[in-house]
């Protein structure tokens, strides 16, 4: 079975994850998972079993037990697992065989065992007892040598004392002498004697009394201790060659990608910059992902090769979902370019606008094409005004292009945006192109200050360093700066470098340090992934202050949220997609009144008309104004009846005027669509007890 590849090299390790899970006990488990652990006693590894036994509900037992399967599975392009078929079939073979000379199941017994794991064997001998040699089996079998395996063996199976079930002969444990009925009068230490005493009585049994493998006589016809590393071989073989990556970052990841995709974890190169844009003013969170493996369909009516990524964005302090969002990059190049895309990769780059503070991002890359996932995760530092100039940076890329005037672009400063490779290496044929940022600059301070820049090698032998001095005042004044240099890579020998920036003021000062690394090889050519990334418009600019907007908001920087809505209403009036938004966000800071005056603006929209009668029913209820409320809300639920939000609303507005029936019906109605509700479980309970 081809080996599947599925490393998730991430953040946490695999110990940490498990041990921090309560495991559940198998007897506590519905009958159909106590049955499927029995069916893979002998193929699951520990780390697969320790985190199946720490999964809280049947849904993530069931997605878990397919993916375990599907990782098996030798030609997973075809409709049927023939690992799983075949594994099934052994199971109730092995319980059928070997169940009559057994008092426990025919899975458990040795015979069942290694049946289960080599199969068949491909040929069996059949020793019936006599009044000198217990009753024998042995099974013959090629073996896997790339699992450790010897090329042939043969297992011995036998009945001690003379009866029961056939248990497992080891040459070393048990000796010749367990083999041979009266052996108590021989020398259990004469192996040579007891050798020869089962070769007069049957040379096939002899031939495998003393080494699983046929007719090898070991020194001094001592069995050999290789014999215990053989048989461990053997019985590990069918967890030999499993990734259990996907295992152990099961219960972090199983709710961001669907099972089709769980066993295609894909590596990538990965770059996170926080910039500060000069021309917006905003800060914004860079990122750039490029997989090293990169899956194509061919489209003959074009003769072009496509593939299709999904990128799912999510921001997170702490537990708290702070900001999240989706965006598609459909792909597709011309046949005769197939070997360039091939060789240099794509990388996909996004940005989005960020409020201070200190997050968690996560950044799923999904390639619909080849059903291949990556993830990035990394926590970010987004600085604060200070009331201090602070740099930002640097950020390196391979060359740089003329930006598109009045749009942003992911890695751009001003009118020039960075091609970036996450390696950060370069060879000598390339520019080695970086831009840094400064932010709360004063006058005096652009005036005469300056940027410092050190570029030194990591070779003691042969030290190797650049200095750069930058004004400022070469610059035009902003309170926010962006730098950018570009040096010719060959004028570096090949060597890992730190960059080293010193914002400093005029009288040498150092005010605040940043760094950076890079790489540079002796390649004479480094094929630079294709950079795709998305044009935004900053005639759209409105959509970043909805977007710091809602963040503050999550942050409960309501004054700061609150200017955010303003600013984007302001922008564009008529956009009004974003009025529900920023009427939930009226409703959170009780503005009642305001919420319902901006509602008013999608009145007559009907694709918002839901919303609409929702959100005006919450704001009557904030002014205590029930009949009002309980009507909006009714219309609202004539247009959508499954919203519990909404009935929960409706049954409390109901509650306050005395409706007490019309109130349990609308919150059962609620308790029918999702049962997790405890609260409105306890208010039906206090409800119900006061009728």
């Amino acid at each position: 079975m081809r080996r599947l590849a599925i490393i998730l090299s991430l953040l946490v390790s695999a110990s940490l994850i498990v041990s921090g899970q309560t495991k559940v006990k198998a007897k506590d488990l519905a009958p159909k998972y106590q049955e499927w652990l029995k069916l893979t006693t002998y193929i699951i590894t520990q780390k697969e079993k320790d985190v199946f036994m720490s999964l809280a509900n049947d849904r993530d037992r069931d997605v878990f037990i397919e993916t375990f399967w599907k990782i098996r599975d030798p030609m997973p392009d075809t409709p049927v697992n023939e690992f799983k078929e075949e594994h099934i079939k052994r199971f109730q073979e092995a319980n059928k065989k070997f169940r009559r000379r057994s008092a426990r199941e025919g899975w458990m017994t040795d015979q069942g065992r290694y049946y289960i794991i080599l199969g068949p064997p491909i040929s069996t001998e059949d020793i019936a007892g006599s009044t000198e040699i217990y009753p024998c089996e042995i099974w013959s079998y090629y073996g896997d040598v790339a699992k450790g395996m010897p090329t042939h063996f043969s297992l011995v199976f036998y009945q001690r004392g003379g009866s029961g079930e056939y248990k497992l002969y080891d040459p070393a444990a048990d000796g010749p002498g367990r083999l041979i009925i009266g052996s108590e009068k021989m020398d259990p230490f004469d192996y040579q004697a007891l050798y020869q005493h089962i070769f007069d009585i049957n040379p096939s049994l002899a031939l495998v009394c003393l080494s699983i493998i046929p007719g090898e006589i070991p020194h001094a016809y001592q069995p050999s201790p290789e014999n215990a590393i053989w048989m461990a071989n053997i019985t590990d073989s069918p967890k030999k060659f499993i990734d259990e990556s996907y295992a152990t970052h099961f219960l972090n990841y199983k709710g961001l990608v669907s099972t089709e995709y769980m066993t295609n974890y894909m590596d990538s190169e990965t770059n996170v910059s926080i910039v500060r844009d000069a021309v917006t003013g905003l800060t914004f969170c860079d990122f750039a992902m490029a997989p090293k493996k990169l899956s194509l369909a061919y489209y003959e009516p074009k003769d072009q090769y496509a593939c299709g990524f999904l990128v799912d964005v999510t921001l997170r302090s702490g537990e708290k979902l702070i900001f999240q969002y989706s965006k598609e990059y459909p792909l597709a190049f011309p046949a005769d370019r197939l070997e360039d895309i091939q060789n240099t990769g794509v990388c996909i780059a996004d940005s989005f606008p960020i409020i201070e503070g200190t997050y968690q991002l996560t950044v799923l890359l999904r390639n619909t094409t080849g059903k291949e996932f990556s993830l990035l995760e990394k926590k970010l530092e987004v600085p604060a005004d200070a009331g201090r100039p602070l740099l930002l940076g640097p950020v390196f890329g391979y060359k740089l292009t003329d930006a598109q005037a009045g749009a942003r672009v992911p890695y751009q400063a001003l009118n020039q945006k960075l091609l970036i490779d996450p390696k950060n290496a370069f060879n000598a044929s390339d520019q080695i192109a970086f831009f840094y940022g400064i932010s709360g600059l004063s006058e005096e301070l652009w005036k005469g200050g300056y940027v410092a820049i050190l570029i030194k090698g990591a070779k003691p032998e042969t030290p190797f360093q650049k200095n750069l001095t930058v004004p400022l005042g070469a610059q035009p004044y902003r309170a926010q700066m962006n730098l950018i240099q570009s040096l010719p890579a060959s004028e570096f020998p090949p060597d890992y470098y730190d960059l080293i920036l010193s914002l400093k003021d005029r009288n040498g000062n150092a005010l605040d340090e940043r760094r950076g690394s890079f790489a540079l090889t002796v390649q004479k050519s480094i094929a630079h992934p294709l950079v795709a990334s998305k044009v935004f418009s900053l005639a759209n600019s409105y959509l970043y202050f909805y977007s710091l907007a809602y963040q503050y908001s999550q942050m409960n920087a309501d004054d700061k949220a609150e200017a955010m809505y303003k600013r984007a209403t302001s922008l564009n009036p008529g956009f009004t997609q974003k009025v529900p938004e920023y009427a939930s966000f009226l409703l959170k800071v009780k503005r009642y009144e305001d919420a319902l005056g901006l509602l008013e603006s999608i009145k007559d929209d009907g694709n918002l008309k839901f919303q609409y009668c929702l959100l005006r029913g919450l704001a009557w209820m904030g002014q205590e104004k029930y009949q009002e409320a309980i009507d909006s809300l009714q219309q609202g639920n004539r247009i959508y009846n499954s919203d519990t939000g909404l009935l929960n609303a409706l049954g409390r507005a109901y509650f306050k005027t005395g409706q007490t029936q019309s109130a349990l019906n609308a919150l059962n109605a609620s308790l029918k669509l999702n049962p997790d509700q405890p609260d409105i479980k306890k208010f039906v309970q206090e409800i119900e007890g006061k009728k």
